[in-house]
């Protein structure tokens, strides 16, 4: 089936590229309100002079789908916070971090806590005085003596607002890249002390939202329930996993069941299929069809607002809702068309979901079911209904996985090859857990459970989260550490669709097709062989620790004090090797001077130790807080480069700054910039 020959997928691909191009190219907001609507102008009078003349054109065609990009980019533009005359970097352009702002905002999220802090994303409502718009992180001391902070209240503080910062070392999670698609560019970082609790009578929705789930919460921690198998419950059907403890989280992860934690379209779709059969008899009535699925589609958003109206369930009930009134309009219809209107819809009120993983991963499974499920479906027809279910699974399984895999590999970079035993097991039997915990729920808010089937129900978590734990246990069948980049991606992608085009359909064609795909792997490969670092030296940001990095070829020589390779900084030189496609490291011991070919760098301890007369070198390094007279240093040996890492104290490195300042020399402070890289 050829997708591109459907209008709606052709415009709704349009769409994506004007978002896509609305977020890598800024485009002035006027620029694309005129010219959109210049656009639907002419596209208006092209149409109007083709329907006269019943002849269809190309250039029609493709003023229609230059349309869609430039209302893509409207619509980027139009939900782009920045954009707004109230946004609150209007009011002050440039923040200064050290500037205090008296500034009141709305809890808008909770966020999974840290170690450290409660973390919560805000609504700004004033700044200086002035009503403003906009969102913020709020980082608050973690503080047992006093209650979390709720969804809808509002709070005063007198504080700096502080930029996010960016990864300080290769290839590590973007933290500011993520919350920028989130239209949040700043954080406040206080104690519970230095806010102030504003009386109010208002809730928005997200607030009665969250006030239904801590309610539920409430009576579900009265059961019997154990810490681990109430996280699971809570985020079976609350959407919130912050309970959930570290290392079973992790074993979901690693048996490829993760997704099951997350409430998304595989739980929104069985509770469709539990609420289709139970609303099934509306249908003998007048306009049955029609109530039903009114009702099917308010109570699949009832549970959308219950669970939080997070980015994975909205989506969920977005595209349900219109795949549930696309089948109850008793006209032919195609799956592809309307997989195609929930994403233009989903987009059209979200446009920053498209660089959301969860997003991608939905799509891609969804597609890839629909489009190689059938196929496999077909190899094999067991007779039994128990065997035959089993192997529909195992179908479904192997075709979500084949469709999201290039992306797991690009955004996790691992791969749990027994994922199919735990979702063969699991997936079957999650329609009776997810029904089951509905009246568990149910009885529990009326306070009507009784005690065995509370308990039944606290059995079947607990075997669960026993048998992922086993599958978790089999470590050897995870791969990990699997270099993949956007390349790869794309090119994984070209040679899935190329290879089962030619396996459902052989021809001279699709056989050309896949060979190309086979040249275009060969050209990636060569490629990122081609641009990986041969010779590069990494002095990382490591918190009271010095760590460097020398590679050579595909060997990187990984040195620090001895015996003190944390657990953080051995994540650290991974993300490294995986985003370099370096396969081998050997340990060393920390040097006083490093030869780069021509580039010479000198490590200075916290002995101070520097006397040397044979050479100048071109960078020096400075490491545990070294006792030391910089303009003396930069005097005698007039280096090039002052590189301060993470082990100096932060009083020294700002002095050491304001020096080289003064001698109007580079220097480069591993707190603020990052790892520092030598190529040579």
């Amino acid at each position: 089936m050829k997708l591109l020959n459907f209008a709606i997928i052709k415009l709704c691909f349009c769409f994506i590229i004007g978002i896509i191009i609305a977020f890598f190219i800024p485009i002035d907001y006027t620029y694309s309100i005129i010219g959109t609507l210049f656009l639907i102008i002419k596209l208006t009078i092209s149409y109007f002079l083709a329907k006269k003349k019943f002849t269809k054109s190309i250039w029609f065609g493709i003023l229609s789908l230059t349309t869609m990009i430039s209302i893509g980019i409207l619509t980027s533009n139009l939900h782009n916070q920045k954009n707004f005359k109230n946004h609150y970097t209007t009011v002050i352009p440039i923040v200064e971090p050290d500037s205090l702002y008296p500034i009141s905002f709305k809890i808008r999220e909770a966020l999974k806590p840290n170690k450290y802090y409660q973390k919560y994303v805000v609504d700004l409502l004033e700044l200086k005085g002035q009503p403003v718009s906009g969102k913020l992180l709020l980082h608050i001391k973690i503080d047992s003596l006093k209650p979390l902070l709720q969804v809808d209240d509002i709070l005063f503080s007198k504080t700096p607002i502080k930029p996010i910062q960016t990864p300080l070392n290769p290839n590590q999670f973007d933290y500011k890249s993520y919350l920028k698609k989130r239209y949040i560019y700043h954080q406040l970082i206080l104690e519970r002390k230095e806010l102030y609790k504003i009386e109010h009578s208002s809730s928005s929705i997200l607030g009665f939202a969250n006030s239904i789930r801590n309610h539920i919460s409430s009576k579900l921690s009265k059961q019997n329930f154990s810490n681990d198998e109430l996280g699971v419950i809570k985020a079976l059907f609350l959407g919130e996993r912050t309970d959930i403890s570290e290392s079973l989280y992790e074993n979901y992860k690693n048996a490829g069941a993760i997704h099951i934690l997350a409430v998304s379209g595989l739980h929104v779709g069985i509770i469709l299929i539990i609420l289709n059969f139970i609303l099934q008899p509306i249908e003998r009535f007048k306009y049955g069809r029609q109530l039903k699925t009114i009702l099917l589609i308010i109570t699949l958003w009832l549970f959308a607002i219950v669970a939080g109206l997070s980015a994975s369930v909205t989506r969920a009930v977005t595209m349900f809702s219109i795949v549930t009134i696309a089948l109850n309009l008793k006209r032919p219809t195609n799956i592809y068309n309307t997989l195609a209107i929930s994403i233009f819809v989903i987009l059209l009120f979200k446009p920053m979901f498209l660089f959301d993983v969860g997003f991608q991963l939905s799509y891609a499974a969804v597609y890839a079911i629909v489009a190689i499920d059938p196929h496999l479906n077909k190899i094999w027809s067991p007779k039994h209904l128990i065997t035959k279910k089993l192997w529909h699974t195992l179908t479904v399984t192997m075709s979500a996985q084949l469709g999201i895999l290039p992306l797991s590999l690009y955004y996790f970079h691992q791969f749990p090859s027994l994922f199919f035993i735990s979702n063969l097991i699991i997936i079957p039997l999650l329609g009776i857990i997810l029904g089951f915990g509905i009246l568990v729920i149910l009885l529990t808010i009326l306070n009507l459970l009784p005690p065995f089937i509370g308990e039944t129900y606290s059995f079947v978590i607990n075997r669960m989260n026993l048998f992922i734990t086993w599958v978790a246990e089999h470590e050897h069948f995870i791969f990990k550490h699997i270099s993949f980049n956007i390349y790869y991606l794309i090119m994984s992608y070209y040679l899935i669709i190329a290879s089962f085009r030619l396996i459902t359909k052989y021809n001279n064609s699709r056989l050309k097709t896949f060979l190309i795909s086979i040249i275009v792997c060969q050209i990636t490969i060569l490629y990122t062989q081609a641009i990986k670092p041969k010779h590069q030296l990494v002095i990382f940001h490591s918190n009271k620790h010095s760590l460097i990095g020398n590679t050579n070829n595909n060997l990187t020589a990984i040195s620090s004090e001895m015996d003190c390779i944390t657990n953080t900084m051995t994540q650290t030189v991974k993300n490294y090797q995986v985003g370099n496609y370096i396969n081998n490291t050997i340990k060393n011991s920390l040097k006083d001077f490093y030869l780069l070919n021509n580039k010479k760098l000198l490590v200075i301890d916290s002995l101070g130790a520097y006397n040397i007369k044979s050479f100048k070198p071109d960078y020096i390094l400075l490491r545990q807080s070294p006792k030391i007279n910089l303009k003396r240093l930069i005097d005698s040996i007039q280096p090039k480069y002052i590189i301060a890492d993470g082990s100096n104290y932060k009083s020294y490195v700002e002095q050491w700054k304001i020096v080289c300042k003064n001698k109007k020399l580079p220097f480069h402070s591993t707190y603020e910039k990052g790892a520092f890289i030598i190529n040579y």
